[in-house]
């Protein structure tokens, strides 16, 4: 006879051992949350992410998607790094921010390979059971689940927010059949605070707890594949890939912890990198130097795209100005568009051939 008491307790500590910060276990409940997803959905703020309005029906229950279903075993993984250096890149028109969660490795492969472990040692305790592992990886309701698992509350950015722990943290779920004993859910301490939706740069967070993804930094950066919105380009400042700016404003956030994970340390000096040095890879480049990394999800042509038009934001100078000329005749569509925008932006007009040069042309 199993004692799901003392397993849950077990279950705490082993993902504890594996580097997770906070466990809870919940019976998914979710029909609330699975009417604000199609409510959400019915007003087209998805975008263009069909994925999102497939299966919702799965979403909303669980025992569907995994036959047998009757708990949630959620886990929350930090990744905070320094709120300081993020707030310098973003002061510095020259360069590069990236979203602080893509810095490193991505974050998808470290959490499902030690939430299998974790599923592995319960197995090892209590013999074959029902299960499966998910990391953002299927219509999973993972910050219902993670409140209702009292990991904590849905923020008015919609983010998951701990009181004790702010949001800079990554979320995982194993769906189980085991009847293990349930936490009691997160309480909300928004209050009246509203300095996420103030701080949205495009004005994304259209109400407390609604983002319309089509004006959403993140959404742009990454999801969104063709031109980006004229009117928006200016907004986005030189965040090439994702933004954080609501969770870098959320007052919880000074109580975030600070962990130095090696596989979440910023890569080919990320944290630090110019738009110039990043505008200037080949498409070889850019997939040796993102094998591994959640970036590579925005692909070569979005990543040339996003930089454009950080580069039209930048302070004018000639090396910028040189930077977006060596780009004009690029391959891509897409990326001449917003490289013609982002000259325009500038208001120069294309230095004059060197009298050598004209010379040679002429022959």
């Amino acid at each position: 006879m199993i004692d799901l008491n003392q397993l849950a307790t077990n279950i705490r500590q082993w993902a504890l051992e594996l580097g997770f910060a906070q466990t809870g276990i919940v019976q998914p409940a979710l029909d609330r949350d699975h009417q604000h997803l199609l409510d959400w959905l019915a007003q087209g703020q998805h975008g263009n992410m069909d994925y999102m309005a497939r299966n919702t029906d799965l979403r909303a229950q669980p025992d569907h998607l995994v036959a047998g279903t009757c708990r949630a075993i959620c886990v929350r993984k930090d990744y905070g790094s320094d709120d300081g250096e993020a707030w310098r890149t973003l002061a510095d028109g020259e360069r590069a921010y990236v979203a602080r969660y893509a810095l490193g490795r991505d974050y998808h492969k470290l959490m499902r390979r030690r939430l299998q472990q974790l599923a592995d040692r319960i197995g090892a305790a209590v013999g074959a059971y029902g299960y499966r592992v998910f990391v953002d990886s299927a219509p999973v309701l993972e910050r219902a689940l993670a409140r209702d698992a009292g990991l904590g509350w849905i923020g008015k950015h919609s983010c998951l927010i701990d009181r004790n722990n702010g949001s800079w943290f990554f979320l995982g779920e194993i769906l189980t059949d085991l009847p293990l004993p349930v936490d009691a859910p997160a309480s909300a301490h928004c209050g009246t605070c509203t300095r996420c939706i103030e701080i949205c740069p495009t004005g994304a967070i259209v109400a407390p707890y609604r983002v319309d993804a089509r004006r959403c930094i993140s959404y742009l950066t990454i999801e969104h594949h063709g031109s980006i919105d004229e009117a928006l380009r200016p907004l986005i400042g030189n965040r090439i890939f994702g933004c954080d700016d609501c969770q870098l404003v959320c007052p919880w956030n000074k109580f975030a912890k600070r962990h130095d994970e090696p596989d979440f340390r910023a890569r080919n000096a990320l944290d630090k990198a110019s738009l110039i040095e990043l505008f200037a890879w080949s498409e070889s480049e850019f997939l040796n130097r993102t094998e591994g990394s959640a970036i590579r999800r925005s692909g070569y042509e979005n990543w040339l795209r996003n930089i454009a038009v950080a580069l039209g934001n930048a302070p004018t100078s000639a090396a910028i100005i040189a930077a977006l000329w060596a780009r004009q005749d690029d391959p891509s569509q897409i990326v001449r568009e917003h490289v013609t925008w982002a000259l325009a932006r500038h208001a120069l007009p294309k230095p004059a051939p060197t009298p050598a040069i004209a010379t040679q042309r002429a022959r």
